[in-house]
């Protein structure tokens, strides 16, 4: 089982974002911070709402999907469904999107205004069965909190 020091992670990422408010700068340090500090990881990245699907953002891994309709595979179901998706074994998940065949588990957090807005999803995959535990759930929904709160957005269209 892994044990992520969340705290931890989460004061090295508001160390990182301080100051900076461009969302584009912001989501990609954060992407390459989860990547090189989470183990067993293939794929760490942020999926943004566009209209009624998702279109990728700035991510760590391999290429991936450039659009996911919203309710389709994981991240879709998670930010049409405004929830977090912990994902065992993606074969399992009915409509799963591969994007890299070496993925096996998922983990989706929706980022969320305290508007009520739907930006986006983090995205982290692992080669790994059953990576992903409810703690790893809820430390990275306080990493999306962290990233939501520090950014200035785009107007919404």
């Amino acid at each position: 089982m892994y044990k992520t020091d969340y705290p931890m992670l989460q004061r090295q990422l508001e160390s990182l974002l301080d100051g900076e408010t461009h969302w584009l700068a912001n989501l990609a340090n954060t992407s390459a911070l989860l990547f090189s500090e989470l183990e067993d990881l293939n794929w760490v990245g942020f999926y943004l709402c566009e209209d009624s699907e998702l279109v990728l953002g700035p991510f760590q891994g391999k290429p991936a999907c450039v659009r996911i309709p919203l309710g389709k595979g994981v991240c879709g179901t998670a930010a049409d469904q405004r929830q977090s998706i912990v994902v065992p074994d993606v074969h399992e998940f009915p409509g799963h999107i591969a994007c890299d065949a070496a993925s096996r588990s998922e983990v989706v957090i929706p980022m969320i205004t305290s508007e009520g807005r739907l930006l986006g999803v983090l995205d982290v995959d692992s080669p790994m069965l059953n990576r992903f535990s409810r703690d790893d759930e809820e430390g990275l929904r306080g990493v999306v909190d962290i990233v939501v709160r520090s950014c200035q957005w785009p107007a919404a269209d």
